[in-house]
């Protein structure tokens, strides 16, 4: 992976991982270190599940990814809200 693509994944994780914690109600107990982590991980598991339902290259913007990614990324942020709440 070349240093563009470090670096376009680590932006598109900032925003996955931002809208996916608007998604979820509430203050969350997580770092913004652990939002851009939840985000990337979700920006990269939504691209292949797209990519699987064949959905991921469109003639426009990719919207059923995007949603695909945030969704995920809500689910990862509430996890990991739980998760350290437990501690």
């Amino acid at each position: 992976m070349e240093i563009s693509g470090i670096i376009s994944a680590i932006v598109i994780g900032i925003i996955i991982g931002v809208l996916g914690r608007l998604v979820v109600p509430g203050r969350q107990h997580i770092g913004l270190l652990w939002t851009i982590v939840v985000g990337i991980v979700a920006a990269l598991l939504g691209s292949a599940i797209a990519a699987g339902f064949g959905v991921a290259d469109t003639k426009g913007p990719d919207w059923i990814e995007w949603f695909i990614q945030i969704a995920l990324a809500a689910v990862g942020v509430a996890a990991l809200d739980r998760a350290k709440a437990r501690r």
